[in-house]
């Protein structure tokens, strides 16, 4: 009998253990989620865009004149100082190639160019010819008139006709150097590359840099034939930095000039203080890499920190710039992902005795990480950060254990 009911007081127990095995794997595990809490801080607003940083004044020095440049005797980095540093020389450049019909049409004007210096050179002979014969007539006929012998007006012809063939004896070698002149010109058209004039080599013309600074690019970087206004350097003054910012024209509206700015991810550990200068009062398109046509407005920001903060800030190098909008020193935080929409209504869930409550919340101003909280929740109050599909109102939630490495 004892055996009879030992047997059932085990089937029982066997039982028992099953329903609780049944009813252990059957409970509602809670699902496991991120929490986080409301609290209460600062909350500053920024509008977050890309800039450039660049030297304020780049000054763009050109060739003055035409010719052919000499390798720039700067590099970029080079401290130049203001009308003593040359930058660049420019020396005459050398003759061009003549073809053919060129050439013969040259030696022909040489050769014609000869022909009048041979032909000017005569006529200086026949004028000095006949300015003997004038000279010698007026000779005698002053010697005549010291013994009466002729009229005073044969003695002023004479004296007439020896000034005339003066004068002839001028003009032929004037004409004569006329042709030299010439000659010179036509066999100047003949100097050919292969034939430099060793003047042309020697003269140059330096060009200095116009303010003190370091050379931020070099146009030109090797011997070359420029014309003028050709771009050779750029100089700059790393010390004078601003900071361009493209906007939103939607943003701009709100940036006043004074508006307090942060400079990140520009290359340094240190987060600079900026602050806007200016925002231009019109826009420009620009296409995104989106391929979306916008309209920008650019924004010019004034770093404050002293020089030596921001050294190595380069020119025309990438940063990061945070434009304040709107600051409050103690606003009801709650954590931008915990918010979610439904319908025109912003909701979270909050934590409540083990499960999820869905709870209607009304929020102010918000940057990228927390919105202010106007009503809804109170500092202290927890909630789900990025709610999955898995969450719904009354679900049970417990927080995600963190697994260590």
């Amino acid at each position: 009998m004892l055996a009879k009911w030992t047997k059932r007081l085990v089937a029982i127990a066997v039982v028992i253990a099953l329903a609780g095995v049944v009813v252990y794997a059957l409970r509602p595990v809670p699902t496991p989620v991120d929490l986080a809490e409301v609290d209460s801080g600062p909350l500053i607003v920024t509008v977050d865009e890309e800039g450039i940083a660049q030297i304020r004044e780049v000054f763009r020095v050109s060739a003055p004149i035409a010719g052919s440049l000499e390798r720039p005797p700067v590099h970029v980095g080079d401290r130049v100082y203001g009308g003593a540093t040359q930058v660049a020389a420019i020396r005459p450049a050398e003759p061009a190639f003549l073809d053919v019909r060129s050439r013969r049409e040259v030696e022909a004007a040489v050769d014609a160019a000869r022909a009048g210096v041979r032909l000017a050179e005569a006529q200086i002979r026949a004028a000095e010819s006949d300015e003997r014969l004038a000279s010698a007539a007026y000779d005698r006929a002053q010697r005549l008139a010291a013994l009466e012998t002729i009229s005073e007006q044969a003695l002023d012809q004479a004296a007439a006709q020896f000034e005339a063939a003066t004068a002839m004896v001028e003009q032929a070698k004037a004409t004569l150097a006329l042709r030299q002149s010439e000659l010179a010109s036509a066999e100047a058209r003949l100097i050919e590359p292969d034939q430099p004039v060793a003047s042309a080599r020697s003269c140059c013309r330096a060009v200095l840099a116009p303010v003190d600074g370091v050379v931020l690019k070099v146009l030109a970087e090797s011997e070359t034939v420029v014309a003028p206004g050709t771009p050779l350097v750029e100089i700059g003054d790393p010390a004078e930095m601003e900071i361009i910012v493209h906007l939103l024209s939607s943003d701009a509206v709100g940036i006043e000039s004074g508006t307090a700015a942060t400079v990140t991810e520009w290359g340094g550990d240190a987060v600079l203080s900026a602050r806007v200068r200016q925002v231009d009062p019109a826009a420009y398109t620009k296409v995104s890499a989106l391929g979306i046509a916008e309209q920008r407005v650019d924004a010019t920001l004034d770093l404050i920190d002293p020089y030596e903060t921001w050294q190595r800030l380069g020119h025309e190098f990438r940063v990061m710039v945070h434009i304040e909008t709107w600051r409050s020193d103690d606003a009801v935080r709650v954590p931008i992902g915990a918010l979610f929409r439904q319908g025109d209504d912003w909701h979270v869930f909050r934590l409540v005795d083990g499960k999820a409550a869905l709870t209607p919340v009304v929020i102010g101003h918000r940057n990228t990480t927390v919105a202010e909280l106007i009503d809804g929740l109170a500092p202290g109050d927890t909630v789900v950060l990025h709610p999955s599909d898995r969450i719904s109102d009354g679900v049970a939630i417990a927080a995600r254990e963190v697994q260590s490495r």
